[in-house]
């Protein structure tokens, strides 16, 4: 179902922002079925968050050259893109591979960037991540206000990646960034929630966009290993599911002369077992 408020006079750019593509199951549904979505949904700018693409931690050469040929404008990550150490060269020479913004200085590649829409519509895409339960660093918060100025100058129109664990902490950003960004989109816990909505002054927010991936395990992996994490306390090597495929989504109108969203639709493609 669309959550909805009334146009703001503009044009409408649609945004269609793709859930963690977690493994070989996330790149088969991305690759099987975008193409179809950016068509069905006159799509005008696409951003997928891929931190989990590879095995289900972090992008490598390989499937970076998968992805790059998709229509994708702009990928985004989290905590698990420096997985895998070929991953930092590739944050330096690829422009539209972010990283969340707030990791302290002097790491590789950027955690924003702005590309025009198919329509010629500059829009400007902020990678955040969240403190509540992951590694410390500098406040999203506090970094989202310090590049604010810097990216709207390049584009009316900002989406944020909101990379983090806790519900309460990716709305209190949607919250924050209320009437500055024209949405804030959680991602991370591979688990989408549902309760799109348009804030009061005009940011479309989504908890957890959710993955897309293998639903026929537990956060997108196979169950022996993760129950026994947890029935035991000792690691364990993490693989993939493959069965239960699906690609979820969100689907994101904005007024491109106020850069506030005037919709917002959550989408879920299913294609059976994937193995």
């Amino acid at each position: 179902m669309y959550a909805d408020k009334a146009g703001l006079g503009g044009g409408t750019l649609r945004i269609l922002f793709v859930g963690d593509v977690v493994g070989r199951v996330g790149r088969r549904l991305l690759a099987d079925h975008l193409r179809t979505l950016v068509h069905q949904h006159a799509v005008d700018f696409t951003v997928a968050n891929v931190e989990n693409a590879a095995g289900g931690f972090g992008v490598t050469d390989q499937v970076w050259g998968e992805l790059k040929r998709l229509p994708v404008d702009v990928f985004t990550s989290g905590n698990h893109i420096w997985d895998k150490r070929e991953t930092a060269a590739l944050l330096d020479s690829e422009p539209r591979l972010l990283r969340p913004a707030n990791y302290p200085a002097g790491n590789p590649g950027r955690g924003w960037c702005v590309f025009k829409s198919r329509a010629g519509v500059p829009v400007g895409v902020l990678n955040l991540q969240g403190l509540t339960f992951m590694t410390p660093m500098e406040s999203p918060f506090r970094l989202a206000d310090a590049v604010l100025d810097e990216i709207q100058a390049q584009a009316r129109v900002v989406i944020v990646d909101m990379h983090a664990e806790a519900t309460s902490e990716k709305q209190a950003l949607a919250w924050h960034l209320d009437g500055r960004v024209a949405a804030v989109l959680g991602t991370h816990t591979h688990v989408p929630t549902a309760d799109e909505r348009i804030l009061p002054r005009g940011t479309a927010a989504l908890t957890d966009v959710g993955m897309t991936g293998p639903y026929e395990g537990i956060i997108g992996f196979k169950p022996k290993p993760v129950l026994e994490r947890f029935l035991y306390a000792t690691p364990r090597a993490f693989e993939p599911a493959t069965r239960g495929g699906a690609l979820c989504a969100a689907l994101i109108d904005v007024d491109d002369v106020s850069g506030m969203a005037t919709a917002i639709r959550r989408l879920r493609v299913e294609s059976g077992d994937d193995g």
